[in-house]
């Protein structure tokens, strides 16, 4: 059961970063496309953002990684 737990653990991890990468990504290209001259600005607060979305599937690694040795 534990591996079935961390197989949805990832799962849900990944899905959720790949959703939010990419819809951060259309944002930010609609965003940029419609003003130009704030391009520098909205790439900086993208990196800053892309950075706390990727935090949350290796947060959630590991806690996989926790569940499967210490249960295992």
């Amino acid at each position: 059961m534990i591996f079935i737990a961390v197989s949805i653990i990832l799962a849900a991890a990944a899905l959720g970063a790949s959703l939010g990468m990419s819809n951060l990504g259309s944002k930010l290209l609609e965003s940029t496309a419609r003003q130009p001259e704030l391009a520098p600005s909205l790439q900086t607060k993208f990196f800053i953002i892309a950075g706390l979305v990727e935090a949350i599937p290796i947060i959630g690694v590991g806690i996989a990684l926790v569940l499967v040795f210490t249960m295992a």
